[in-house]
């Protein structure tokens, strides 16, 4: 595509007037108006929203700018789809040399690094220069590092595709952008801000703890890990604010120089107490705050350089942090590992941190992607807003009862807040920038932004949550008041904070609370003996009594979150059965009863949407949950299957639900996304295209496997043609032969298995050898092995219940065969008779069958197929994956009419193929040297490419349906 004239007029206006842009009075402001908007223009970017969006929908952002000495606090541009930042592209006037100098790209490198962006751009228009911001940046490293491309302007028109393919709006919806980067990483490893930051924290929390815990021996271990819990999240929220230009840039590290450093940092503790008004920073009682306040760590001793070492690394140019950009999201990702681990005192009053108990046992923490908190939020609190006015919004109360970190809070506020913000300008923005209570002001470029004040008014009447964990807690407030000061400065506070006589940030202790939300004041009901110990470990929570006003109403409009799975609950079975009837039946599960403690939380009407275990789909001890479900209106269900959470495999699925009797005609929206990558869910989850089938909701409580149909189109299918053999599946033992549709036999003792198969040389020239399933290739067998059946089999199987190994229908060639242990259909004809033992499944075809076995190996192995067996099964990525027959069968296979010339082309094409594929693989095996595996690689990848070809063009799958697919399933 040519470069627009828009773009060509820029080229030769800065050509023209070149000696004079490079010079050093043309600063970066009309260079920003007068080249770089223009140009992004011409790359179909609204700059300045000309399309009247809302101001959290706006593409571009630009940001306001704090200038702290040399350096700039903000990206000059953050370019978004949806809401969500996609890239920032830093402008610089054209004196700056773009491609040589240093802090420029070290600069940009450290805001898109801490935002978590893969790409983002530095130019002066003179010189446009692309990076990869996933590699943690250094002060030492040359401008060139992670630099991707770069180009002067007199390029532009020439590499006008190459920028436009990756950079366009239409590129970045296309999905363009995140191909680009996805295959772009530099070839040095890279560290995510939030793994970089938790090792930063993490050292903060083991030099702070070995030095309290020696400078004050009579602390506890409890008290300590609140001192150090507490100690490192007010740095945290100063830090941030410092760079965000609420607080004085370099407070904290000017405390370093001199010494007494905790005693000063005391002091500045205390000023934020006066300004911010949080649980964070109380250290006195005061009347109308329901929390206690802090009275121990303002008392504790901490020496200098362990403080020292926190400072030290936090600032310009030694720190690759930029705290202006560190979403929410990141730091709750960082903090959500960082909880899982608590300082333990040894006999020595030694500090040593180590995993939660709890956390040991589930085999770590793992943070509920964005994608996922954005879906579960938009179905619960979006349906629930969506036709309210503002004053009908005013009393709904979301709730995470897990809330953890809380990530799901925020997510839940951010909507809370888009949505006011969009209705009070759509209400009359001027009407609600004056009076008694103001909800708007203006910023310095015109925008209209929410007070600080309505911030907190939101926060405080629509967002609760619990959890048992104290410091989790904690996070969560941390996390909240992070956000309600996001978009604010020094100025626009103090002039708030005059306006309405009050601190800035609300006390949430009374919205945030921690306590057991599955075990009530009741527990210890009778038991007036119980230990603090005791107390402490179970941490009820008394919800009528801890969200009064809200259960007098009913209860909450929305309860949303990942509930723990697997938790400990052993010592507390008899009072869970008891209380929780419907999740108790067969298995128990902790995430079992926190579905059914969530849709109890509910008022009549409201929703509720977690993420859980997609075992409730179709395991058949989870029908009990199954049937809870069925007493609510259950809304959709969505197969997440397993590369939903990072470093674990854990198959999840999200419910929504509404608490109300559900008609018997409700329909459920089913959707399996198990066989996509995280990249293509979020994509799917983002625009709700996911919702793809639907059965009845009574379907869904009686039937223990729910089978989600294809999203494709139907086609005219008939199951394979086996004749009266059926098919033979083959039973790990090697001994127990069954006809599909018997019961299984057996006979003899527990070594018999032992006695009728070995492996070795053969011991007696009458034993036949078999194959088991590893000999099973795509396309081919393996020819010779080293295991025998011995001769004289018929001493140990009934034959006329099970069907014999030389039986002459078996001894034939050719026959279908599958590897057992897979996660997809791996088949291959056997085209020598062999005998097979072990994880095989074996298919007869009907010998007065026209179908060759070729052309069913053809489609067994074929891509499309692939990803059918990924829609009806949840094998895919398992260890101990399973091939099911009865899920073979469901598979659609396309009729051939043998009386048309054109389908039996097709087919014999495809049997011509399957053919041609198995002798070059089994060369393959042969041919050892690289040069004719490379030769024999590529003739195989360009074969098997012309299969699926043809199975495309068979089930008239469309060439995006196709490219689709094949982006799914590389070439192995």
């Amino acid at each position: 595509m040519a470069a627009p004239v828009s773009v060509l007029k820029l080229i030769e206006n800065f050509e023209n007037n070149i000696e004079a842009y490079q010079g050093g009075k043309y600063k970066e402001t009309p260079v920003r108006s007068e080249f770089i908007d223009p140009f992004f223009m011409a790359l179909g970017w609204d700059m300045d929203n000309s399309s009247g969006y809302a101001e959290s929908y706006r593409d571009v952002v630009r940001e306001d700018v704090v200038k702290v000495g040399s350096s700039t606090k903000a990206p000059d541009y953050s370019f978004r789809i949806g809401g969500q930042r996609k890239f920032f592209v830093e402008a610089k006037k054209p004196s700056v040399d773009v491609k040589n100098d240093i802090e420029p790209a070290y600069q940009l490198r450290r805001y898109a690094w801490s935002a978590k962006l893969s790409l983002s751009i530095v130019t002066d228009f003179e010189e446009f220069a692309i990076y990869d911001c996933r590699q943690k940046p250094s002060k030492y490293d040359k401008a060139n590092v992670s630099r991707l491309f770069y180009c002067t302007f007199r390029e532009y028109a020439e590499k006008w595709d190459d920028i436009s393919s990756i950079f366009s709006k239409e590129a970045v919806l296309r999905g363009s952008f995140d191909k680009y980067a996805a295959t772009s990483k530099g070839k040095r490893g890279t560290t995510e801000v939030d793994e970089a930051f938790l090792q930063e924290i993490e050292s903060w929390r083991d030099s702070l703890a070995r030095n309290i815990a020696l400078r004050n021996p009579n602390i506890s271990q409890r008290n300590l890990n609140f001192t150090v819990q507490q100690t490192i999240d007010r740095i945290v929220f100063l830090r941030i604010c410092e760079d965000r230009g609420i607080e004085h840039y370099g407070r904290l590290q000017s405390l370093s120089s001199g010494a007494g450093i905790y005693e000063k940092l005391a002091k500045y503790f205390l000023e934020a107490d006066a300004k911010y008004n949080s649980g964070l920073f109380h250290f006195t009682q005061e009347k109308g705050r329901s929390g206690s306040a802090d009275e121990l760590t303002l008392k504790i001793k901490i020496d200098d350089k362990p403080l020292k070492e926190v400072f030290k690394n936090l600032y310009y140019p030694d720190s690759p942090y930029e705290f202006s950009v560190l979403g929410a999201d990141i730091l709750g990702s960082v903090y959500e590992q960082f909880l899982g681990k608590v300082i333990r005192l040894t006999s020595g009053n030694r500090a040593v941190v180590e995993d939660k108990p709890d956390v040991k046992k589930a085999g770590g923490v793992f943070y509920t992607p964005v994608y996922v908190v954005q879906f579960i939020v938009r179905s619960t609190i979006g349906s629930i807003l969506k036709g309210k006015s503002i004053k009908q919004a005013e009393n709904i109360c979301v709730v995470d009862p897990a809330c953890g970190s809380g990530s799901f809070l925020i997510g839940a506020y951010q909507y809370f807040l888009d949505w006011y913000l969009d209705s009070y300008v759509q209400d009359g923005a001027e009407k609600h920038s004056k009076g008694k209570s103001v909800k708007l002001h203006q910023s310095g470029k015109g925008e209209w932004k929410l007070t600080t004040a309505e911030k907190r008014r939101i926060l405080l009447q629509h967002i609760y949550g619990v959890d048992i964990d104290a410091q989790a807690v904690e996070v969560t407030k941390l996390s909240l008041l992070l956000k309600v000061l996001e978009g604010e400065t020094e100025q626009t506070l103090n002039s708030q904070m005059k306006l309405f006589h009050e601190r800035v940030l609300p006390d949430l202790d009374g919205n945030i609370q921690c306590g057991n939300s599955l075990i009530g004041p009741d527990y210890f009901e009778g038991e007036l003996d119980f230990n603090e110990d005791s107390a402490r470990r179970v941490n009820v929570f008394d919800w009528k009594k801890g969200f009064a006003s809200i259960f007098k109403r009913g209860g909450f409009d929305a309860v949303i979150g990942n509930p723990p799975w697997g938790a400990d609950i052993d010592k507390d079975l008899d009072y869970l059965h008891e209380n929780y009837p419907a999740t108790t039946q067969e298995h128990t599960d902790s995430f079992k009863l926190f579905i059914e403690k969530s849709i109890k939380l509910l008022a009549t009407g409201g929703v509720a949407s977690l993420i859980v275990p997609n075992t409730i789909l179709r395991q058949s001890r989870m029908k009990d949950v199954r049937a809870l479900l069925m007493c609510t209106k259950l809304r959709s269900l969505v197969d997440l299957g397993e590369n939903v959470f990072k470093g674990v495999v854990a198959p999840s699925c999200i419910f929504v639900t509404t608490q109300e009797v559900s008609p018997k005609s409700n329909v459920v929206f089913l959707s399996n996304l198990a066989s996509l990558t995280s990249i293509q869910k979020e994509k799917t989850l983002s625009d709700d295209s996911c919702l793809t089938s639907e059965i009845l909701q009574q379907n869904f409580g009686s039937n223990p496997e729910i089978s989600f149909s294809p999203s494709q189109k139907e086609h005219s299918v008939e199951v394979l043609p086996l004749g009266d053999h059926g098919a033979i599946k083959c039973k790990d033992a090697g001994i127990n032969y069954q006809r599909v549709g018997t019961g299984m036999q057996e006979k003899g003792k527990s070594d018999l298995a032992d006695r009728l198969m070995y492996e070795g040389e053969r011991q007696s020239s009458r034993d036949h050898m078999y194959w088991k399933g590893t000999d099973i290739k795509k396309y081919w067998i393996a020819e010779r092995t080293k295991r025998y059946c011995r001769s004289n089999y018929n001493d140990f199987i009934r034959t006329n219940e099970v069907v014999r190994l030389n039986n002459a229908v078996f001894d034939t060639a050719p026959k279908i065969l599958l590897r057992q242990t897979a996660d997809r259909p791996i088949a291959c004809v056997d085209s020598i008779g062999v005998w097979f033992g072990r994880s095989v499944i074996a298919i007869l075809v009907d010998p007065e069958s026209l179908y060759k076995p070729e052309y069913f190996v053809g489609i067994l192995n074929s891509k499309y197929i692939r990803y059918l067996y990924g829609e009806i099964t949840q094998e895919s990525g398992r260890v101990f994956a399973q091939v099911k027959l009865a899920k073979i069968k469901q598979l659609p296979i396309a009729v051939i009419d043998f009386t048309s010339t054109a389908d039996k082309i097709k087919h014999d094409q495809i049997v011509g193929l399957v053919r041609k594929i198995s002798e070059l693989l089994r060369g393959l095996s042969t041919d050892n040297t690289p040069h004719g595996q490379a030769i024999n690689r590529r003739q195989i990848d360009f074969v098997e490419s012309q299969i699926d070809k043809c199975i495309y063009s068979l089930y008239e799958i469309s060439d995006e349906e196709s490219l689709q697919i094949d982006s799914l399933f590389p070439s192995e």
